[in-house]
């Protein structure tokens, strides 16, 4: 494998394209982020697994996406996600509300190559009424009455995601975070960007390889240290309280967010 510029991985998304997201907890990889907004990305269609939070506000905020379908958008302790809420009052985002267990049995769903996965939860729910893509249906091992929701499948075009390592191979190391081992299965393909490089081979490290995506669902990797700025990176960096509150606040307002955004865009260049 030969390591990608992160402005190379960025530029591979083409715009309209669906692009899976981790949440925030799950490895959010911001500085592919910043690198979509600096090359004036259009017409993305996020979906996240199953939550967002920053990394949606500051591409919507930007005019990068024209859907999103998640379980929930929120700056969690710092507030509400403003970029979103603003799109969303203008109707400028068409917005796919979901929920958790919807999402992420979507997600194995392509994983596994079938077009839909059952679930419970939803029933009685008025998503129902939203969501004419999932289905309630007959269970079909029983003659009794026994309503089932189905929801089909998603395949996003691109996972994208921020990780502790890689290797020159391309197998990349995600520790705990298997949903984000699920997106990277579902998607046509994944582009990671990473805190360090493992001299050696992941997969024959038998404390890493449990927890290591390897290299055949892999096609890009950039080497990204603090890629997941300023959100935090769990066991490598907390999150950046000071900037997480200043974009919370600037937020609020159009010019305040671009004036914050381009203040960040300039540092991470």
């Amino acid at each position: 494998m030969s390591w990608t510029p992160l402005d190379e991985l960025a530029a591979s998304i083409d715009d309209g394209a669906l692009v899976g997201i981790p949440a925030d907890y799950g490895g959010v990889s911001m500085a592919a982020s910043f690198a979509l907004i600096r090359r004036g990305a259009r017409n993305l269609r996020l979906v996240a697994a199953p939550t967002s939070g920053l990394q949606a506000d500051c591409l919507i905020g930007a005019g990068c996406v024209a859907e999103l379908e998640a379980a929930g958008v929120s700056l969690g302790e710092y507030g509400m996600a403003n970029r979103f809420r603003a799109a969303i009052a203008a109707g400028s985002l068409t917005l796919r509300d979901a929920t958790c267990p919807a999402l992420h049995a979507a997600f194995q769903a392509a994983e596994k190559g079938v077009p839909f996965l059952p679930l419970r939860g939803i029933l009685g729910s008025d998503l129902l009424t939203r969501r004419t893509d999932w289905r309630v249906i007959q269970n079909p091992l029983t003659d009794a009455s026994d309503p089932i929701v189905v929801v089909p499948a998603i395949r996003p075009d691109v996972a994208l995601f921020h990780a502790g390592l890689a290797d020159d191979h391309g197998n990349v190391w995600i520790g705990l975070r298997r949903e984000v081992m699920t997106l990277a299965h579902a998607a046509h393909r994944t582009l990671v960007t990473v805190e360090a490089r493992y001299p050696g081979n992941l997969l024959e490290d038998a404390k890493l390889a449990p927890g290591t995506l390897p290299h055949v669902y892999v096609d890009r990797v950039a080497l990204v240290p603090g890629g997941s700025w300023p959100l935090d990176f769990a066991g490598h960096y907390p999150a950046d309280d000071a900037a997480l509150t200043r974009y919370a606040k600037a937020s609020r307002t159009p010019d305040g967010f671009a004036a914050l955004l381009k203040e960040w865009l300039d540092a991470v260049a």
